[in-house]
């Protein structure tokens, strides 16, 4: 019986996986917008993203030590290329400002022929 990752892919097929992913979208979200920038601008500077959006202020309801919280927030939704996840991954969760931040990242299942060209061109950028 095969094994599973997280539910997706049998792990001897995990490698075979990995190549047919065309575009992982990722996403995370901060309490102000100084920090969504900063997060963004180090995410492209470094190569790990090939674009970051930024939509807010967002209003997530949660529980947090117990409690119930609303909070106003900032998400940040990260287009990354394969190889650049692990890397955009580290870059994120070193620099969050939160203790337990959001990091959610899931592939992309069609993504445009001209879009995807333009992303791999953005690639010559040294990676994370």
């Amino acid at each position: 019986m095969p094994r599973y990752v997280k539910g997706i892919f049998p792990l001897a097929d995990l490698a075979a996986a990995r190549e047919s992913l065309l575009m992982l979208i990722a996403w995370t979200t901060v309490a102000t917008r100084a920090d969504a920038e900063t997060l963004a601008q180090a995410a492209v500077a470094r190569g790990g993203a090939v674009c970051v959006q930024i939509d807010g202020p967002i209003t997530s309801t949660y529980r947090w030590e117990g409690r119930i919280e609303t909070t106003d927030e900032y998400r940040l939704t990260f287009k990354v290329l394969p190889d650049q996840a692990q890397g955009l991954e580290d870059l994120v969760l070193a620099a969050h400002p939160y203790e337990t931040p959001e990091w959610v990242m899931v592939p992309a299942e069609r993504v445009g022929e001209k879009y995807l060209s333009w992303a791999r061109g953005t690639t010559n950028t040294p990676s994370l």
